[in-house]
């Protein structure tokens, strides 16, 4: 198969991926109306677990569970378990398109944050799209003239937490094992949304259960065809498929919850996507980037609740 027809077919899947990812989206919002975000991540992430083992079952590397940098893989389990919250309860009570368009913040944040923690050096043309993509959320939020909510700063917290696990992802990932990298995040929310649970639950209906178990099982599924797009097509021509999330969030967003984005939400989306893609379009240039941090997180927003499909690739010889 030659490059263009894998680059194509890693696009098509990819695209598929990011459908899946944005269905579930849709049963986190239905279920937010009902549960507190700590419930719904309970029982997702109990659900993930025979998923995940499925997955571990292939690992074959001799070694412990014992994390070998024990501080950045705590740092890490606390930013996925406050993505996880702060982004469920964002999908909650924001339209779709607007929790999207926050959460699509966090690859500027990486590129920030990969200079302190991976010692990444960014040009002038990387700061530039970075300050434009962060004119592109205050165009979002429009502070000032709409009022600031909670929901909208547990966006903003979702795509910073994502971005800092991401970024320490990068900085540990050649020394740790998969499983490691796998089951601390999901262990980590099974804990801390278990302590929580007594305080917020609610009985559960069986159709309700089974929402919480589709949103494990569309997470698992989506990761699985990320790994595949990623396997097929170049990862400068598979990453830019995320922000196809956001024409899904704005369809999904009107057949099931009456929303329509309006223009200046359209206008800092676009702002903020275009700085993405041309973050990932300078990092893909040999020589500009040390350390790739935006084009090698393969995963979208990481919460602890499904195992990071990146650490799947790397344990099959890819790096993460």
């Amino acid at each position: 198969m030659d490059a263009a027809r894998s680059n194509l077919q890693g696009a098509l899947i990819a695209l598929l991926a990011f459908a899946i990812f944005a269905s579930h989206d849709v049963a986190v919002k239905i279920l937010g109306a009902s549960y507190a975000p700590f419930q719904i991540i309970f029982f997702s992430v109990t659900f993930s677990f025979p998923l995940a083992t499925a997955m571990l079952i292939r690992e074959t590397a001799a070694g412990t569970l014992r994390p070998v940098h024990p501080w950045w893989m705590l740092l890490r389990m606390m930013a996925t378990a406050t993505t996880g919250v702060s982004a469920f309860y964002a999908f909650s009570v924001l339209p779709l398109a607007q929790t999207y368009t926050i959460l699509f913040a966090a690859p500027l944040l990486i590129t920030v944050l990969a200079i302190p923690i991976l010692g990444e050096r960014v040009g002038v043309h990387r700061w530039l799209a970075v300050i434009a993509g962060l004119i592109g959320v205050l165009v979002v939020l429009r502070p000032g003239s709409v009022p600031l909510s909670l929901g909208h700063l547990a966006g903003l917290t979702a795509a910073i937490g994502s971005a800092l696990a991401s970024v320490i992802v990068r900085k540990i990932g050649r020394d740790e094992r998969s499983a490691v990298l796998m089951l601390y995040p999901m262990m980590a929310n099974f804990v801390i949304m278990g302590a929580v649970l007594p305080f917020v639950y609610k009985p559960v209906p069986l159709a309700d259960l089974g929402l919480m178990g589709i949103i494990a099982g569309f997470g698992f599924a989506a990761g699985l065809c990320v790994i595949a797009a990623y396997r097929a097509g170049d990862a400068a021509i598979v990453a830019p498929m995320q922000y196809s999330q956001i024409l899904w969030a704005a369809l999904f967003g009107y057949l099931f919850f009456g929303e329509s984005p309006d223009a200046t939400t359209w206008a800092g989306a676009a702002i903020i996507i275009a700085s993405g893609l041309y973050i990932v379009l300078r990092e893909s240039r040999r020589g500009t980037s040390d350390n790739t941090p935006v084009l090698r997180t393969r995963s979208r927003h990481e919460m602890g609740i499904v195992p990071r499909m990146g650490m799947f690739l790397r344990s099959r010889g890819r790096p993460h």
